[in-house]
């Protein structure tokens, strides 16, 4: 491991609102800050919302940036990468924004029942191997985990320059009959002004350089309907 990576890691430890927790803490157990994430993290009673797969951050910071009365915990494993969102929302003040370092297998041990109202994802890995949305974050097997501390209707945002990935997510929305808020395979193109737009990642800015077109979905996720797999995802 390069000595830069070895000193963001070290870093992390002291800046505020990163949570590392250790797998003894989780596995098969609810973290401590499950359900308390907003009185006990942010000392307020605000909504919650996650962006999942954060990298390096620039969501939830641009996010919390804009939206001050809500607030934001962006989860990825690399701690490398959240070392970067965590360095600028301490240096802004941004006291709204936290990070949480783990896999999202993991993620049921941390929220609890309508604890989050919202939930971003944003640039996840396509993993092109894999048959269809199989066990991806937008498929069935994840959108019923976060059933489980989304609020009844909670929205769902993908953000993607995928496109196969942005089409399998669409279908398996309609299959579901899951109510879908607002789609388009050009976000930038078709005079959007919410923070769709108005926030890049540092891997979207690399996409719309190479001209690729940015895939965008909006739908919601009721509480209490179990979402079937795409019948070719099944196995």
């Amino acid at each position: 491991m390069g000595k830069k990576k070895l000193s963001r890691f070290r870093e992390l430890e002291s800046l505020d609102r990163v949570f590392q927790p250790p797998l003894e803490e989780i596995f098969g157990k609810d973290y401590h800050l499950k359900g308390r994430w907003s009185r006990d993290v942010f000392g307020n009673d605000h909504e919650l919302i996650l962006e999942l797969g954060c990298g390096k951050g620039e969501y939830s910071v641009g996010l919390a940036r804009n939206y001050p009365q809500r607030n934001f915990v962006g989860l990825d494993i690399k701690g490398a990468r959240i070392w970067t969102g965590a360095k600028i929302a301490q240096e802004e003040g941004l006291s709204n924004v936290a990070f949480l370092r783990t896999r999202i297998d993991f993620i049921n041990s941390f929220f609890t029942r309508n604890e989050v109202a919202e939930i971003w994802i944003t640039f996840p890995d396509p993993q092109e191997k894999r048959r269809r949305l199989k066990k991806r974050l937008p498929g069935a097997h994840f959108l019923n985990r976060y059933r489980a501390f989304l609020k009844d209707e909670g929205k769902v945002h993908l953000k993607t320059d995928n496109l196969q990935l942005y089409e399998d997510t669409l279908e398996l929305v309609r299959f579901n009959d899951l109510p879908l808020e607002q789609y388009s395979t050009d976000v930038y193109n078709e005079g959007w002004s919410d923070e769709v737009v108005s926030i890049q990642t540092y891997y979207e800015q690399s996409f719309l350089d190479e001209g690729s077109k940015i895939n965008y979905i909006r739908f919601r996720l009721p509480a209490g309907k179990e979402i079937r797999e795409w019948p070719d995802d099944s196995e």
